[in-house]
């Protein structure tokens, strides 16, 4: 039994005299173009588009079939091009193909089978996110006992370091959207409040809104485009210039050098903030008080601590020290994923922003609900 061999096919693109040509060469069979099909349509697309007056030789194709023809006619654009030459026996296969109307384009999948390709894309692409982000927070709790085991592993400069970057530098920030914020709500309230007398209320909705919600809501918003995307830009960047497995070459544990304190000083950082913004809220909104309903500040002072239970002000603190390390796991999760490219780091960084707000949004909505429930509403 002899074995069949077939020659690779082959494009070369010359320029001569008379102009551009391209000359093939080799076997154009389907089972000699199926290896390297992809690169064959590429390349003979390339072609055509290099000029209109290309001269194509075709004499040296030592064998054609049909898939051959089919590959050629979808590469002149379903016409013969007007400098062509071939051999007499390959000129049939062509013919046949100008009797037959051909639409290369993809045929057009029903609308389901779009939709349910879609939420398989997305389920497959969300439980990969759940098992990073669980592997991330697994990894810290593993973090924790071993260096609550051993302090001096503890790296205390670069928590300091965090909760500098984080909460010192943000302190501006905070405070201007925390007078804005709580101008706008006592102006607001201010506007309905009078047509009913209720101006004194003014204090309890502005002490419970900003206490329960509005301070650490917009903290941790803050914190999460300010903070979060500097550190999964960090990560990141130490991902591209290989920083990380030079960390894991010398026998540093990159989870608990740099992920333990950004996740740590965020906890932290975070409940100082809102503290922050609370205070800066409240006084923004006593002033606009004063302005709008004529409100002594010693009044306004004077009613503050019986309007709202101290328990509240720990139920903001609380959440915000949550959203904190939400926050820090978000950015240590995506930075650990950007690849080693320039356009993973862009769109890792704008992921990890996008999805640490929605995380915290949709956290404080099941704070709400259980809080309800409990009793502490």
């Amino acid at each position: 039994m002899t074995s069949v061999t077939t020659a690779v096919p082959a494009i070369d693109y010359t320029s001569a005299k008379d102009g551009p040509q391209c000359v093939l060469h080799g076997d154009w069979v389907l089972s000699a173009l199926a290896p390297n099909l992809r690169e064959i349509c590429d390349a003979l697309d390339a072609a055509s588009a290099q000029s209109a007056a290309l001269k194509w030789d075709l004499c040296a194709v030592n064998n054609l079939d049909s898939a051959g023809a089919l590959l050629l006619w979808r590469a002149w654009g379903r016409c013969f091009p007007d400098d062509l030459e071939m051999r007499d026996e390959h000129r049939p296969l062509f013919d046949k193909w100008t009797e037959v109307r051909l639409d290369f384009r993809h045929p057009r999948k029903p609308w389901s089978s779009r939709a349910l390709a879609w939420m398989a894309r997305f389920s497959r692409a969300a439980l990969d996110h759940v098992r990073g982000g669980l592997g991330v927070i697994g990894q810290f709790t593993l973090d924790f006992f071993i260096l609550a085991g051993h302090p001096k592993r503890i790296p205390w400069r670069e928590m300091s370091s965090t909760i500098f970057n984080a909460g010192a530098k943000a302190l501006g920030i905070t405070a201007l959207v925390g007078v804005l914020i709580g101008i706008v709500i006592a102006y607001q309230s201010a506007m309905q409040l009078r047509l009913y007398g209720g101006e004194i209320f003014i204090v309890n909705i502005l002490a419970f809104s900003v206490t329960r919600e509005l301070g650490p809501i917009l903290a941790a918003i803050l914190v999460a485009g300010r903070s979060g995307s500097s550190m999964t830009a960090q990560l990141g960047v130490m991902r591209l210039t290989q920083e990380l497995d030079a960390m894991t070459v010398l026998g540093i544990s990159a989870s608990q050098r740099l992920v333990f304190p950004k996740v740590v000083g965020l906890t932290i950082a975070l409940p100082l903030l809102t503290m922050w913004t609370i205070v800066l809220a409240t006084l923004g909104g006593m002033l606009a008080a004063n302005i709008a309903l004529d409100m002594p500040y010693r009044q306004f002072l004077r009613a503050l601590p019986d309007t709202i239970p101290l328990v509240n002000l720990w139920i903001g603190l609380g959440k915000a020290a949550v959203f904190g390390a939400l926050i820090g796991f978000t950015s240590a999760h995506f930075g650990l994923r950007v690849q080693p490219n320039t356009q993973s780091l862009a769109s890792e960084t704008t992921r990890s922003v996008v999805t640490a707000i929605t995380l915290v949004i949709v956290l404080d909505a099941i704070f709400s609900v259980i809080f309800r429930e409990v009793g502490w509403a």
